[in-house]
């Protein structure tokens, strides 16, 4: 077909048989050329995803191992700072969840816990009292692991401003 054409070309005095010649040997130059230039390019490409593949697979992995590294710290943290509580004789409610879950402790961990002295942080299944600067350490790795930690506002209550000052509640209301 290529071959008709080019005769017709001949004959038509459009085109000089060393331009057919040319263009035949380009045409064969470029299909030998671009075999392998195609197998390069392919490899090329293949050697670059392989390498992206790997790049994002070693990020993953070095995200996890930091994972695991921030978890020990903060087991670590809770295990060498946790209160004793052992035979803590007041019960003290709190809400983890979404559910009311109870510990015991004793009353004056009680009170430190109510005053925001102490911190409560989940180790595992169970929660230990820590006290404010190791809850506060824990809370910048993962804020999910302190429970709860009550915090005393920044700017104290004005009492000019409480409009029921004047009006104290007597001592023997009952509710």
């Amino acid at each position: 077909m290529a071959n008709l054409l080019q005769d017709q070309l001949l004959k038509a005095g459009l085109a000089k048989p060393e331009q057919l010649k040319k263009a035949a040997k380009e045409q064969r130059q470029a299909q030998r050329g671009n075999a392998p230039n195609t197998a390069a390019e392919q490899a090329r490409l293949a050697q670059q995803k392989k390498i992206e593949s790997d790049r994002i697979r070693n990020q993953e992995q070095q995200a996890q191992r930091e994972r695991k590294a921030q978890a020990a710290e903060i087991r670590q943290l809770i295990e060498t700072q946790k209160l004793d509580r052992s035979g803590g004789e007041s019960a003290f409610q709190f809400v983890d969840g979404g559910k009311i879950r109870k510990i015991h402790v004793h009353e004056a961990q009680r009170a430190q816990l109510i005053k925001g002295l102490l911190a409560l942080a989940r180790l595992g299944q169970t929660y230990e009292l820590v006290p404010l600067a190791t809850a506060e350490k824990i809370a910048q790795r993962d804020p999910s692991r302190v429970v709860l930690l009550n915090t005393q506002p920044e700017t104290p209550v004005d009492p000019a401003a409480d409009p029921y000052a004047n009006h104290p509640v007597p001592d023997d209301l009952m509710w």
